[in-house]
């Protein structure tokens, strides 16, 4: 299969994720966890697990406010609130310990609104700061590459390629948080920081081979780029699908707690190997032909 001449189907296909990804973020928004909003997260286990009007009822006489209860997995609920202090969440376990049988608190987390303020800030500031070193280290790298296509422009391209590997995730989560209510928090940055990483790496292998060919090989820009890819594809593949299966385990034997952060990564992952060898390549291919025009 010839990649490159090929490309037109890619574009299309990273073209509709792309929109639909935006789309979903546009109507919806992501759904944010305490993390970002502040607040309480309680989360207990049950022996035989009541129903959430049932925990909504026996809570609401000690909780002031909205309460979200939502079932996990088979026999555990979490339980969102305002933020509690101490005396009011051992009084909420208390009265859940006196109304069921068999529980037992997994989890608490409490954080006020001024400091999910701040983290939600600092986590865009991160990904700003990492995008812009992004560009600057790519540029120098390929400083002495200037024919047929400026160093600059590798920069921009693997920038294109590690935003599309961001953005649908993020898309797949809105729609998960849409449906159900599934919440993103620090770990979800964590996550898409790693998955810009891995995609720039992936992208950062064939490009430079693409650096490489342009001293050793003979021919057009087209036939070089191919020939690069021919040379790596393998590497790329072999990398992310040793990455995979330890995330696939992680996610399906890891717990619930890292769940959604493995599932983040399954599928930045798998959208990186995609962009590193079907888009970023055939990009450069494009700016050079559309340089020429």
């Amino acid at each position: 299969m010839n990649i490159i001449k090929l490309r037109p189907l890619w574009y299309v296909i990273s073209g509709l994720l792309i929109a639909g990804s935006i789309a979903l973020f546009a109507v919806f928004g992501l759904k944010q966890g305490i993390d970002f909003t502040g607040g309480s997260l309680l989360s207990v286990r049950f022996a035989e697990r009541p129903s959430t009007v049932e925990v909504q009822q026996v809570l609401g006489s000690v909780i002031a406010g909205s309460l979200i209860v939502q079932p996990v997995g088979e026999t555990d609920m979490n339980v969102r609130s305002q933020t509690l202090d101490e005396p009011t969440h051992e009084a909420a376990l208390a009265a859940l310990r006196s109304s069921f049988e068999g529980v037992e608190e997994l989890r608490y987390d409490a954080i006020g609104p001024a400091i999910g303020a701040e983290l939600r800030e600092k986590s865009w500031q991160a990904l700003a700061v990492v995008f812009l070193g992004i560009l600057a280290y790519i540029a120098y790298v390929f400083r002495k590459v200037s024919t047929p296509i400026q160093s600059w422009k590798y920069g921009v391209v693997t920038l294109i390629t590690a935003a599309h590997d961001v953005i649908v995730p993020i898309g797949l989560f809105v729609l998960l948080g849409a449906v159900s209510g599934v919440e993103i928090g620090t770990p979800f940055i964590a996550a898409i920081l790693t998955i810009m990483g891995y995609s720039i790496n992936d992208t950062i292998i064939v490009l430079d081979r693409v650096r490489e060919n342009l001293n050793r090989m003979n021919g057009s820009f087209e036939d070089i780029v191919s020939a690069s890819l021919k040379q790596t594809w393998v590497r790329s593949l072999n990398t992310s699908l040793t990455t995979l299966a330890a995330l696939v385990a992680i996610f399906f034997f890891g717990g619930e707690s890292i769940r959604d952060f493995a599932l983040v990564l399954i599928v930045g992952i798998l959208t990186g190997t995609y962009s590193s060898l079907f888009i970023a390549s055939p990009l450069l291919v494009t700016w050079n032909k559309l340089g020429k025009k």
